[in-house]
């Protein structure tokens, strides 16, 4: 076991949490998430910004626990916590505690470094073959 490896999937896993949790909720109401129209509402974006949004964090949730397409996941969950830090968390300064960028950020930086240093070998394609093309990372 490389103590890198481990450290990359204990990251990922935690983006999965958060992610699977926050864009399952958009589209399917799931663990008592607003669904599309709620979402929609709140951030007074237009149903197709709000679908796109749950699909980029379910999906990027589930590259991330799987390892596959995973900088690819990396940058979904990427583009939408610079969404929320521009449109919703920046006016409000750092502090977490005011509404402000803290965690968008931290979300951010975990992503950002998972595409650039990649997975790890505990993923589903590790399983499977050690030299995966650099797309299905």
């Amino acid at each position: 076991m490389k103590k890198e490896s481990i450290a990359l999937f204990l990251l990922r896993f935690v983006l999965f949490l958060s992610f699977f949790y926050h864009g399952t909720g958009i589209l399917f109401n799931w663990f008592d998430g607003p669904g599309i129209s709620g979402f929609a509402g709140y951030m007074h974006f237009p149903l197709i910004i709000a679908v796109l949004v749950g699909i980029a964090e379910t999906t990027g949730s589930l590259a991330m626990i799987s390892g596959v397409l995973t900088r690819i996941g990396a940058l979904n969950i990427m583009l939408v916590m610079l969404g929320a830090i521009l449109m919703l968390h920046l006016p409000n300064g750092f502090n977490i505690m005011k509404n402000g960028y803290e965690y968008a950020l931290t979300e951010f930086i975990i992503a950002l470094g998972i595409f650039i240093i990649g997975p790890g070998e505990y993923t589903l394609t590790g399983l499977v073959k050690k030299d995966v093309p650099f797309i299905l990372q």
